[in-house]
């Protein structure tokens, strides 16, 4: 298990900046070694910030067409509903660059092929997870990306609730304390099955959950603190989301 890196910025737009470059530059480096990147995307504000400045970047030595794209958690709602991850991302990097639709794997929305059954939608991914894995049940992601809310909740494992243990790669999660209460999310399995795990956050409302995750807090308490990356565990942070670090 690695143990974690942090890595500081003064401002949310410069972390997103450098987030984004060393995206770039990872895509491009397992690119050219032959590998096709297999990357996990979160949601959020900064995630969003992220995914424009990848969009923006001069990226003219990734073939676009050759990234496999995944989601860690989604909001079950319907699919033009505005809080969906996927509708996130989709206006901020993948619909702006040549994403191959075959290789992007966005959760069933609720008005989707299994309709408002949220437990189908869960078992349906994780065995899109399965197929795509050869072996075993999840791929080896490359880099798998993660907020952090101030409660401590990554994905959509939150504080006190059984999904964190449960052994299914992928769950649903029924009465989220946050809006909205039906989601899917993955589990802690998938979680620390990426060789790096960069968890992004900013702001000094997080300052306190990051604080506790960095260190090694009970996942139980705050998931944040349980995925780790294989090779790398990277904490990229702006100023006000390290201040609670010491």
């Amino acid at each position: 298990m690695a143990e974690p890196e942090v890595a500081q910025f003064e401002s949310p737009d410069e972390l997103a900046e450098e987030v984004a470059a060393r995206l770039v530059a990872r895509i491009v480096d397992l690119q050219s070694a032959g590998t096709v990147p297999s990357l996990v995307l979160t949601g959020g504000s900064i995630a969003g910030k992220i995914q424009e400045a990848v969009a923006a970047a001069d990226a003219d030595g990734i073939d676009w067409s050759r990234i496999d794209v995944w989601f860690g958690d989604e909001r079950f709602v319907p699919e033009d509903d505005p809080d969906r991850n996927f509708g996130q991302a989709a206006a901020a990097l993948l619909d702006r660059r040549p994403f191959d639709p075959a290789r992007v794997h966005a959760m069933p929305p609720s008005d989707g092929k299994y309709g408002d059954d949220v437990d189908a939608a869960a078992a349906a991914y994780a065995e899109e997870l399965r197929e795509a894995a050869g072996e075993g049940d999840v791929p080896r992601f490359d880099v798998l990306m993660l907020g952090i809310g101030p409660d401590g909740h990554c994905a959509s494992l939150f504080p006190g609730r059984p999904e964190i243990d449960d052994e299914r790669p992928v769950v649903a999660v029924r009465n989220s304390p946050k809006p909205p209460p039906t989601r899917i999310s993955f589990t802690r399995g998938p979680l620390c099955n990426a060789s790096e795990v960069w968890l992004v956050a900013s702001g000094s409302e997080k300052a306190e959950a990051v604080s506790l995750a960095v260190h090694g807090a009970d996942p139980h308490d705050v998931p944040a603190a349980a995925p780790t990356g294989v090779d790398k565990t990277i904490w990229f942070l702006d100023d006000a989301a390290a201040s609670r670090l010491g």
